[in-house]
């Protein structure tokens, strides 16, 4: 199978570095857009560019209809889903094989089988991994029963989704008298987000870490796997600082879940890009917790760490060559981090913040990479994930990384609306984290400090010339003004 021209059904950093890997390849990178993102720069990259029109989520990037006609008015052969919209839809997935269009990902099926939280855990006590003590209530989902095996299990208990994910649908449980309204908001909750009011429950691990194995299979039977990354660092079941390798991981334990996660691809035929999460306890027993049937958010650091490209083997693997990649291969390598730059408000319980990027200017030097869908003098909209950027840097050893990153997030000027860099920065500052001692309440257990905002130089020799832009040809100043006279309404975090 062969093509030439290949639609990102996406937006924001993941199409701008799609874009990137196809146009390496010699491919037609084509992009698509919503009202609100005609001026993107996803769309000032691609080779081609079309409009959805509309500007919420539903009436543009998660149109299929829309997507898959723009495919056949203009030839094109393949489609990448990024990471969320419909890159976990085999509804989608089915159409685009019905259409003849390469879906740059996994089977249908098994899209639908591992979306399904209760169907994937079936299937991994079924192929011998471990999972965490559950309760699936099958057709007897009353209040009595849960309450019967919510005992069983012991509390404290999370009560979970079981379609669906990024922490809709699910609520810890202390007490028994908590559980009745606990099951009540997560069943409303999952039915608002996923259109399936479903529920299970599942035992709560006090301070677990967050590892989640890199897998990747291809249409021969090839599976293997690229080692670790802990995405311990969470708020509201968020990630926010990722890393490979992990700090809590040997060689001998990689090994063993690198093994256990090949043998559950394996067992549900699993092809292309995907993520096994497992939850690991403080006596380094491991436990399955859910596939990621996509590319993750945090490949870059296991594209550093193993120094390869997955978005060019996800499109290989596509179009039914062999992994370009055998296990003996791949030898990791140094240490990666990545923080996610949101436009937030730290200071205001994350409120997602809107407005002009007045100054933008992402740090460069050895060890630094930066994958944005932004840039100076874009809009950030409500209508979408406020992400800025991932900054990502590696290093010989993690705190090489850890260092790079420090200096990176301070030499990085963001001006013109509010953001989280100062945040990430004292979280990586933090004697806790600097040790490595990182769980996934890290963040609700440690206070963080970011202290005032330091604005680098240039991005005050920046703003001084955006403000300077921003006068009218005629205006006159009777006497000379600092750049932080003339912000106005813009703040300097």
């Amino acid at each position: 199978m062969h093509m030439k021209k290949v639609l990102i059904a996406n937006r924001g950093e993941i199409a701008v570095r799609v874009t990137r890997t196809l146009q390496q390849m010699g491919l037609i990178a084509c992009a698509v857009y919503s009202d609100v993102d005609k001026d993107a720069l996803h769309v000032q990259l691609a080779d081609e560019a079309y409009a959805l029109g509309g500007t919420t989520s539903l009436e543009s990037y998660l149109n299929q209809d829309k997507v898959l006609q723009i495919c056949k008015d203009h030839q094109i052969d393949g489609i990448h889903p990024g990471y969320g919209f419909l890159s976990e839809n085999a509804g989608f997935a089915r159409r685009c094989a019905q259409e003849n269009i390469v879906f740059i990902g996994p089977n249908p099926d098994v899209i639908e089988g591992m979306g399904d939280k209760l169907n994937a855990k079936e299937k991994m006590l079924a192929a011998g991994v471990p999972v965490v003590p559950s309760f699936n209530p099958g057709e007897d989902a009353s209040p009595e029963t849960y309450a019967k095996e919510a005992e069983k299990i012991g509390y404290p208990i999370l009560v979970k989704a079981a379609a669906g994910g990024g922490g809709k649908g699910m609520r810890k449980v202390d007490t028994p008298e908590q559980l009745g309204q606990s099951l009540e908001a997560a069943q409303n909750e999952a039915r608002k987000a996923f259109g399936d009011g479903r529920v299970f429950l599942e035992k709560y691990l006090a301070n677990p870490r967050h590892i989640e194995i890199q897998i990747f299979g291809d249409q021969h039977g090839n599976v293997v796997h690229l080692g670790e990354r802990e995405c311990s660092i969470q708020r509201r079941y968020q990630k926010v600082i990722e890393e490979a390798p992990s700090p809590a991981v040997s060689a001998e334990l990689r090994q063993e879940m690198g093994e256990t996660a090949c043998k559950a691809a394996r067992a549900i035929g699993y092809s292309n890009a995907g993520t096994m999460e497992f939850l690991l306890d403080d006596q380094g027993k491991f436990y399955f917790l859910e596939v990621n049937t996509r590319l993750q958010v945090e490949h870059p650091i296991t594209e550093c760490v193993y120094d390869v490209d997955l978005v060019r083997a996800q499109v290989q693997v596509a179009v039914g060559e062999k992994l370009p990649f055998q296990q003996e291969d791949l030898k990791p390598r140094g240490w990666a981090m990545e923080c996610r730059l949101y436009a937030e408000d730290p200071s205001h319980n994350f409120l997602p913040c809107t407005g002009t990027l007045a100054v933008y200017e992402p740090p460069v030097g050895p060890g630094i990479r930066c994958d944005s869908g932004v840039q100076q003098g874009s809009t950030i909209s409500v209508h979408y994930d406020p992400m800025l950027a991932k900054l990502v840097t590696f290093g010989h050893d993690r705190e090489e990384a850890r260092q790079r990153m420090v200096w990176a997030l301070g030499h990085f000027p963001v001006l013109g609306l509010r953001h989280n860099l100062p945040y990430l920065k004292a979280v990586l500052e933090h004697p806790e984290f600097q040790a490595g001692n990182t769980h996934t309440h890290f963040l609700q257990q440690h206070t963080i400090d970011s202290g005032p905002t330091q604005v680098p130089k240039s991005g005050l020799v920046a703003l001084a010339h955006f403000l300077q832009q921003q006068k009218p040809a005629q205006a006159t100043t009777a006497q000379a003004t600092t750049p932080f006279q003339e912000l106005g309404p813009w703040r300097l975090q």
